[in-house]
Parts: structure tokens; sequence; C-alpha cells
């Protein structure tokens, strides 16, 4: 039996999100803070606020999980968040001449914010409906969201990217449930605020390599395991 999908918890989530973000971006309340890490976290504030005020005003069971299904919360955490901050702040020692911990903390930390809202609550909450609809609502709410609605090519370019990695990123998210793995993937562009050269495509294209052969091994093994349990 299909659950059914509380309109009014999503509208409440992305109410709550919509309005930390205008006030983020689109007014000067965070100018006077000087710390720019905490500035990038509070602009990836809303949809984890908005999840959360959703799970409790209509008593919706909170399920998301650091983990998901993996043994425990170590393995998501080396493999999608300790890996590529490794790769990452070696690309940036050699090209910089040094290692950006505190951005990659937040840049990873922003990721699971953002994570909690579009994966943790939304895609949960639109898991009764075909791949392609969710992937359709939870894009185009994720797109608005961002508040950059101009019709330009650039923008329309930035809609194609955003549906895209709402597939992939859902797809992870339902094989493994962790939102270490979907907020590592996520962060994964942000890593690079000054723009994408060939060494960061080439960084991006085996971190995504690694990830996806990660999750299909892991799904496989789950699966094989399972069965040996139901003989």
């Amino acid at each position: 039996m299909k659950s059914k999908i509380n309109f009014k918890a999503i509208a409440v989530y992305y109410i709550i999100a919509l309005i930390c973000r205008y006030l983020a971006v689109k007014t000067n309340l965070l100018a006077g803070i000087e710390n720019g890490y905490i500035v990038i976290l509070l602009r990836g504030v809303g949809p984890a606020l908005g999840a959360f005020a959703a799970f409790k005003i209509f008593s919706i069971k909170n399920g998301m999980s650091l983990k998901g299904f993996y043994k425990n919360t170590l393995i998501p955490f080396a493999v999608y968040w300790l890996l590529p901050a490794f790769l990452i702040a070696g690309v940036y020692y050699f090209t910089a001449g040094k290692f950006p911990v505190l951005l990659m903390f937040t840049v990873l930390v922003y990721g699971l914010l953002e994570e909690i809202g579009w994966r943790g609550f939304l895609q949960e909450e639109l898991k009764s409906l075909p791949v392609f609809t969710s992937t359709l609502i939870i894009g185009l709410m994720w797109f608005l969201w961002h508040l950059n609605i101009d019709m330009t090519t650039s923008n329309m370019v930035f809609l194609g990217i955003i549906f895209f990695g709402t597939w992939g990123i859902g797809k992870i998210y339902s094989k493994t449930a962790s939102l270490l793995a979907v907020a590592g993937v996520h962060s994964l562009n942000n890593f690079f605020r000054e723009g994408l050269h060939d060494t960061e495509l080439i960084l991006i294209v085996v971190l995504l390599v690694i990830w996806i052969a990660f999750v299909i091994f892991y799904d496989r093994k789950k699966k094989t395991v399972l069965a040996q349990e139901a003989v």
C-alpha cells in the first residue's frame, strides 16, 4: 500500500527553506558576519531547518541516518568524506600551496544541511510517486530554492545540472540511505569555487567512478547476505 503524501508538511518545509535562503542571499542580514565560512553554512541551513520543523509539527517519524544501510558510520564517512577531502586537499596544495581544511569541512557540512532537506525529508515524502515524477518535483523545487530564476543560458544549464543531480543523488540515497553519502556527492562541485579546470574535472570523474563502483559493490554484497539469511 502506497503511503500518503503529506502536502502540508512539504509546504511548511519549503516555505521555511525559501525564507531562510531569501534572508541569507537577498538581504543584508548576514552582512555583519565576518567569518565567510559561517555565512556559507547559513546560506544552506534552510532545508535542514524546514525538515526538522515539518517532522516536529506533523509528528513525522524521522528516519534519517548518517550511516544508512552501512554497518557503521565510519564506512560512508571514510568513502564519501575523507576520500574526497584527501584528494581535493592534494589538488589545492599543489595548485595553491595550502591545505583548505576549513573550506572542506564547511562545504561538506553545507552539503549535509541541504541533503537533510532534499533527500532525508523531501525524497522520503515523495517516495510513493514514480521516480521520474519525484525527480521532476524535487529538481524544480531545488532549482527555485536557489533564487536564480532569470531565463539566462547559464541558469538553464544550471537547471539541467540540478535535474541530473537530483536523479543521481537520489539514486545514491535510495541505494545507501546515508546522509553522509549524499552530502559528500552533493558537495563535490562546491569544492571548486573558482571554477572547474582539467585537473578538477578529472578528479570529479575519478571520485564518481569510485563512488558508483562502491555503491554497486556494497548493494550486491547486501543482497547476497540477505539471500543467505533467507535460506
